[in-house]
């Protein structure tokens, strides 16, 4: 380990304070992903609480098989590693986990910070951040490794990008120090995830619907099996988005599915 990453976690665990000690962070210069690595170290037997954070990842994964690159200095990007209790119902979880990073982002005073089903991040209506997590099973207990990547400044010139992305730096928050943000995000998680898994995603559905940046806005639905277009009408009790076609009500699960603003 380097003199930079020991002094970084040193920071980390001296801005968590009195939550430090529900973490185990690592941080790496570089890694190709740092959920695929945690999902070894899960299978391995790591702590609920587990974090690998990378100053630079070279092969992340978001959902649809798109990629999530994060360059030195301009992006947060880390997994945690959360270990639940055997019975946990796990429907709404990217629900829980995008709603305790837009409270932390919120904590640090930026303003206009919006969830997009199922998993993304909006700062004034451009992506933010995004969230991808995979499931590890092991016994009776259901281990959850969440990957979240923030973008702390935005795009550079001749950056490819497929739709409009947004840096917390344009935003009004107080620090985009990665080490103040990452403390904030790791508490707020703390928090999220222990509510949820004693009263699951019912009880954080208003605090959600509140971000909500689509609602009642017409939208597209593409999954592999082609497109469905209605207007959206927020989550359910599980985290299941409500579209309305027709005058009816259909129940769309989170899975491989994309989410567009109609237009």
């Amino acid at each position: 380990m380097s003199d930079r990453t020991d002094q970084e976690l040193a920071r980390l665990k001296a801005q968590l304070g009195p939550v430090a000690a529900r973490f185990d962070a690592d941080l790496l210069e570089t890694c190709p992903s740092t959920s695929s690595l945690l999902l070894d170290r899960a299978a391995a037997g790591a702590p609920s609480g587990a974090v690998l954070w990378a100053l630079e990842q070279t092969a992340g994964r978001g959902r649809r098989g798109r990629a999530w690159v994060a360059r030195p200095e301009a992006s947060l990007t880390f997994s945690l590693l959360w270990r639940f209790q055997p019975g946990t119902r796990l429907s709404g979880l990217s629900l829980a986990a995008g709603l305790a990073v837009a409270q932390a982002l919120e904590g640090l005073g930026a303003r206009g910070i919006a969830l997009k089903w199922p998993n993304d991040i909006w700062l004034d209506g451009r992506k933010l951040g995004g969230i991808l997590i995979e499931l590890h099973q092991s016994g009776a207990r259901t281990a959850a490794v969440i990957g979240i990547g923030l973008n702390l400044a935005p795009p550079a010139p001749g950056d490819v990008l497929d739709q409009p992305v947004a840096g917390l730096s344009e935003s009004s928050a107080v620090s985009t120090d990665p080490v103040v943000a990452l403390a904030a995000v790791l508490a707020s998680l703390a928090t999220t995830l222990d509510l949820f898994e004693r009263q699951g995603f019912a009880v954080l559905r208003d605090a959600w619907q509140a971000r909500h940046a689509l609602q009642d806005q017409p939208v597209r639905l593409v999954d592999d099996s082609g497109e469905a277009e209605g207007l959206c009408r927020g989550v359910d009790a599980e985290g299941a988005l409500m579209l309305e076609r027709d005058g009816l009500l259909v129940r769309v699960l989170g899975g491989d599915v994309s989410l567009r603003r109609r237009g």
